[in-house]
């Protein structure tokens, strides 16, 4: 157990000093993400008089943006160059029928889910049980969609849930931390499972969620440590872009050490031994 300890702690330390020099060469990716929230933003509302064709616009738009997030934070993570504004524009295009075609897949699925428990006087928690279900199973697939190959949306899916089976403990138990505030809280659980359903609901592959969720837990802990919500509030909206990028490459650093080695492999390989 002490050994096992020892592993996940350097583990940890390898990913946060490569997150950190990742950071330092993607800067501009935090600018970037906020410019393309004003560009979402702008997309809903062209798109919301449009009724579904406005959703289709909408869904289009917001595979875009997650497309060039991911193609940023893969070059932070891969790039031993600093980014520039040309990487950004670059970016563009990146990953789009990947993001769409793992919306399109979940989304039969869930809207099945919905007409179904509609009459169901249990339909809000079974609704829950899944969307927290799919949140665990594929917490990892933003990584999985620029770290590894696959071949169609129901191999990503594959690849993320092999993954989460691998390497639940060493995955999630930084979430849990940064979470404490969370649950903590009045009302923390019914914020965490509200949290956790919308994520779970676009495999981590929706814009504003990749925002909310980092604002959230922002939130949580200014409150704990006593920030009024007067100005927490302005506190949050103007770190979440860091957090969430930080987030963002700190668990594709995470990945990259977990993905396709065994605790054993690790061991065999780490500087510890």
């Amino acid at each position: 157990m002490l050994l096992l300890l020892t592993e996940t702690i350097e583990l940890y330390r390898r990913a946060f000093r490569k997150t950190g020099q990742s950071l330092i060469r993607g800067w501009l990716t935090m600018p970037a993400v906020v410019g393309f929230g004003c560009l979402l933003v702008l997309a809903a509302q062209i798109a919301a008089p449009l009724g579904m064709v406005g959703g289709f616009i909408l869904g289009a738009a917001n595979a875009l943006l997650v497309g060039a997030t991911l193609r940023l934070i893969e070059q932070s993570i891969t790039h031993a160059r600093v980014l520039t504004v040309h990487d950004i524009r670059e970016s563009i295009g990146y990953y789009f029928w990947d993001v769409i075609g793992i919306g399109f897949v979940l989304w039969l699925p869930l809207m099945a889910l919905d007409m179904s428990l509609q009459a169901n006087p249990y339909g809000q928690f079974l609704s829950s049980a899944v969307l927290l279900l799919l949140f665990l199973v594929l917490n990892p697939a933003p990584e999985v969609l620029y770290q590894v190959r696959h071949d169609t949306p129901l191999d990503a899916f594959r690849i993320s849930y092999a993954f989460i089976l691998e390497n639940w403990i060493e995955w999630f138990l930084p979430f849990a931390l940064i979470l404490i505030p969370t649950v903590l809280a009045p009302m923390g659980m019914q914020s965490f499972f509200s949290l956790s359903g919308r994520v779970g609901r676009g495999a981590g592959l929706d814009f504003f969620q990749l925002l909310v969720l980092p604002f959230g837990i922002l939130g949580s802990w200014l409150d704990y440590v006593g920030i009024p919500p007067s100005v927490s509030w302005y506190l949050g909206l103007l770190l979440t872009p860091a957090l969430a990028v930080a987030m963002l490459v700190f668990r594709g650093h995470l990945f990259a050490s977990l993905h396709g080695f065994s605790r054993r492999q690790r061991r065999f390989a780490s500087p510890v031994n």
